[in-house]
């Protein structure tokens, strides 16, 4: 009982955080091992930053939800569109389609005359396995972000679980991503007619480590089938992306609350 209740519980600390970022680093099955299929529905409250590396607050609401067939295909906001191969409780793997919404360049004064980033879907694959209860491994990379359609990310991470109670649930989770020189361009990047068109000196920010994140989450199961989940995330930029003229903050903390059901 209590390992069904830790992967129910993580999975709507994990749909919070998704929903609040409006994409997905990591897929994340929604479902303990012994339901082999059912979905969550939510909604988080997010308090974060205009984008990544702003000192500007953005506080958003934001709608989820995620279904999981019992055939290995799955569809939602966080996941976004995919299949997982593997049968087996303690690993997954697999191939999926997801959304990099990009950047408007009304968000800040600071992105103006920079241009939007357009929403483009990006196509990757994912493995996570869980090497011992309550702890999660994962990877996954995503391509096809930016207006040239040439982004990609890498990430990798580890979560680890535990109940605190018969209703309550303590996760926390470190993650790393690394990106190619064509997403560093795009999102934290100045090209010779940006910087004529701002107030941004010109820069070209290679391939490398972007960031790393570290989260904590809270979740209380109101009953059965609904959840309430708070989450804490810190995020510090690396490399080219930590010295980009766009940056004002070099870390930055979220705050997310979210209440999910699971049907």
């Amino acid at each position: 009982m209590q390992k069904v209740f830790a992967t129910i519980a993580c999975s709507f600390a994990l749909t919070g955080a998704g929903l609040a970022h409006a994409q997905s680093d990591f897929y994340r099955p929604m479902l303990p091992p012994s339901v082999a299929q059912g979905g969550t529905v939510g909604i988080a409250l997010l308090a974060g930053r205009d984008y990544a590396g702003s000192d500007e607050s953005r506080t958003r609401l934001l709608p989820g939800i995620e279904y999981q067939w019992s055939n290995g295909f799955f569809a939602g906001a966080m996941n976004g569109l995919g299949y997982n191969a593997s049968t087996r409780p303690d690993r997954a793997y697999g191939l999926r389609v997801t959304a990099d919404f990009g950047r408007k360049e009304s968000r800040s004064p600071v992105l103006q005359g920079l241009g939007d980033i357009q929403a483009r879907p990006t196509v990757g694959a994912f493995f996570n396995i869980s090497p011992a209860r309550s702890i999660r491994l994962s990877s996954s990379f995503r391509y096809g972000s930016g207006n040239d359609r040439n982004g990609l990310v890498v990430d990798v991470g580890a979560g680890w679980g535990i109940p605190l109670g018969p209703q309550l649930f303590l996760g926390t989770s470190i993650s790393s991503s690394w990106a190619n020189a064509a997403y560093q361009q795009t999102y934290f990047g100045v090209d010779a007619a940006q910087a004529s068109r701002s107030t941004l000196a010109g820069y070209t920010p290679g391939a490398g480590a972007k960031d790393i994140r570290a989260s904590a989450s809270l979740v209380y199961l109101l009953t059965k089938e609904w959840s309430l989940a708070g989450s804490v995330s810190y995020t510090e930029l690396l490399g080219g992306a930590r010295v980009s003229p766009l940056v004002r903050e070099k870390a930055s903390t979220t705050g997310t609350l979210a209440l999910g059901y699971s049907f």
